[in-house]
């Protein structure tokens, strides 16, 4: 019988195997000294709904979500926190003392927590931000945006239809642009987000020129295999701050302790280097 003082979190996905969250959480477990395992959980979406209901029986305190769950389980929850609706998607569930679970979303905190410590100095309200890409990571990163009143969200998407149903559903000022004038968008832009697979490890690199990027720009990603994709590493050699998608993936983990345990563990530069050298393959 599991013990009640031993606590079980877990990542749901198909597939989930690739995923360095159990790096992450399990050295926080040691760092904090509290019991417990932090595993992977790899099914498809027809077992969703039971892998859910199962998790207070099996004293689990919640769990993370990723493609393809994080649409799905909105509809298997028991609450869908505001965050959550408006990002159209859940990242987070939480177990609470009564057995019910809530679906909430840190994807977008941590996009902004990774974006504020690599580039210190950055502020939403400077200037205008383009993202690329439409999917659920652009959700997060342009709710993320907006709460820190940047006055204009250049959206760009291949699918222009998928761009215009999100800039529908987050609201506020975000401009929807064909994908051939992506190049173009770039011009006087605060801040420059992809949120696109292009560039991920077996994808095609994104195809962006930077030309017209200005010398304070902040250039992110939320890819992190590899730790920095050609574009960033273009974006870097012209001088611009960057953000790789590493620190988005450790950044939203501290919020989930908080709703998990009541604890906010650290982003160690120790835990840093452990998720790096798991990425690049290096003792």
């Amino acid at each position: 019988m599991t013990d009640q003082n031993y606590h079980l979190l877990g990542v749901m996905g198909a597939p989930v195997m690739h995923s360095r969250s159990p790096l992450m959480h399990n050295y926080w477990f040691k760092q904090t000294g509290l019991p417990g395992k932090y595993i992977y959980l790899p099914l498809p979406p027809e077992r969703l709904s039971a892998a859910l209901r199962a998790l207070p029986a099996l004293n689990f305190a919640g769990c993370n979500l990723t493609i393809p769950h994080k649409i799905q389980a909105m509809e298997l929850v028991d609450e869908v926190d505001e965050v959550a609706r408006r990002i159209g998607a859940i990242s987070c569930v939480v177990v609470r003392k009564d057995g019910s679970l809530l679906g909430t979303n840190n994807d977008w905190l941590g996009f902004l927590g990774n974006l504020k410590q690599s580039a210190p100095n950055w502020r939403g309200n400077a200037g205008p931000a383009t993202v690329i890409g439409a999917g659920g990571g652009s959700r997060a990163v342009c709710h993320a945006l907006l709460s820190e009143e940047v006055p204009e969200i250049r959206l760009v998407n291949r699918s222009q239809a998928r761009a215009e149903t999100l800039a529908e559903d987050i609201g506020g000022p975000i401009t929807v642009l064909p994908w051939d004038q992506r190049h173009a968008a770039l011009e006087g832009a605060n801040t420059v987000v992809n949120t696109t697979s292009l560039g991920m490890v077996g994808q095609p690199t994104l195809d962006l020129q930077l030309e017209a990027l200005a010398q304070h720009t902040t250039v992110a990603d939320i890819i992190y295999t590899p730790l920095e994709t050609q574009y960033l590493t273009v974006a870097r050699a012209r001088g611009n701050i960057t953000a790789g998608g590493l620190g988005m993936l450790l950044h939203q983990g501290p919020p989930a302790w908080k709703l998990w345990f009541g604890l906010t563990p650290e982003v160690t530069p120790e835990l840093r280097g452990m998720m790096e050298a798991s990425i690049t393959g290096q003792p």
